[in-house]
């Protein structure tokens, strides 16, 4: 079964993050994501990267997952 943990690993181990958060329900995930790798990138590109780190677990297991990416400027910013 599919977890935010696992979910979570799989985002880390292929992306730097700043702040990683994974919640679900076994089917449904929802991701905050802060990566300095996201500077001066798309909302698409962005993702693309998320769906890379993720690989074949897109496409195989995890079957929705909402996320919001931000860089750590981003992040601070709204933390304030």
């Amino acid at each position: 079964m599919v977890t935010p943990e696992s979910i979570k690993a799989s985002i880390a181990a292929g992306l730097p993050c700043d702040h990683l958060q994974v919640v679900g329900d076994g089917q449904h995930f929802e991701a905050i994501i802060v990566s300095a790798q996201f500077e001066g990138k798309s909302r698409v590109q962005q993702h693309q990267l998320v769906y890379a780190a993720l690989g074949d677990r897109m496409r195989e297991e995890i079957h929705a997952l909402s996320m919001k990416t931000l860089t750590p400027q981003a992040w601070r910013a709204q933390q304030a």
